[in-house]
């Protein structure tokens, strides 16, 4: 298995990927937050990663959701952009309380860790596509060509949760037959329910403005999802609606680069000068 540390050790070195990266390029950009939130409700069709999500997360309780949130979106910057030494703190944290927490199934009365390497296959599998679909939809990424460098790229971030790369889709038709083995088993399970119901309301910790762009994010990121998943959620999955998110999802990556740049992280600021100095 790869591990972070054979990536260098210096400081301020660019960790997994660098400024020549199709990751680089993609996370830099605003409409990606639709991505997200696509990737949570992908993720939440699978009972046992649900359930053990569920179970275990501060992430659907109202208090606790927005700062849960925002410790969520750190480690992916970190993972993102960070140092070789960031990232490495980073998962060893992530691993080691990934590998405390247990869920119940009560379909089978028994109990499963959540650091099972099918389960983090799920949430990784899900959290790509939904970068690549979206990515590709809004404009970001060109051709399928680069989509697939994309894909390719994410095996070295499926490593700093634990997964070996081997096992990891290295390309967007790995994806979609990863998908078609696993969508029998999927299903929208009452702690689905209960979840992405609370994803969707207000949440009472995060600034208004937040509150707000999550609601647009949410009901834009539903209409992102493949066909056979808006199904599930009990939603039409009608090729005119995949028509009309692609076209949203466009416009609303025009009005982002027309949006002055918003305060960043430093590592993060640093990533997108070096990006668009190359």
């Amino acid at each position: 298995m790869d591990t972070i540390g054979s990536i260098g050790g210096a400081q301020d070195d660019d960790g997994l990927f660098g400024p020549d990266s199709v990751t680089w390029r993609v996370h830099l950009e605003p409409v990606l937050w639709v991505a997200g939130m696509r990737a949570l409700l992908l993720q939440s069709l699978h009972p046992r990663v649900m359930r053990g999500t569920y179970q275990n997360s501060a992430l659907f309780d109202p208090k606790k959701a927005w700062p849960r949130f925002q410790r969520t979106v750190e480690f992916v910057g970190t993972r993102t952009f960070g140092s070789s030494a960031e990232i490495e703190a980073a998962a060893t944290r992530v691993r080691r309380l990934h590998a405390a927490l247990r869920g119940h199934d009560p379909d089978t009365g028994t109990d499963f860790r959540l650091d099972l390497p099918e389960n983090l296959l799920w949430v990784h599998a899900c959290e790509i596509d939904s970068y690549v679909d979206v990515a590709r939809r809004a404009g970001v990424l060109g051709d399928a060509a680069e989509a697939d460098a994309y894909v390719a790229e994410s095996v070295r971030a499926a490593a700093v949760v634990g997964l070996d790369p081997a096992a990891v889709p290295s390309s967007r038709a790995e994806l979609a037959a990863y998908f078609d083995r696993v969508r029998p088993a999927l299903r929208l399970t009452d702690e689905a329910r209960l979840g992405v119901g609370g994803l969707l309301r207000p949440q009472p910790e995060a600034p208004a403005t937040a509150a707000v762009a999550l609601s647009t994010i949410a009901g834009l990121a539903f209409g992102t999802l493949p066909r056979w998943a808006r199904r599930l959620y009990g939603l039409p999955g009608l090729p005119t609606t995949d028509a009309v998110t692609s076209v949203a999802l466009r416009l609303t990556r025009g009005a982002t680069t027309l949006l002055p740049d918003p305060p960043m992280p430093p590592r993060i600021a640093r990533a997108r000068d070096l990006v668009r100095s190359a």
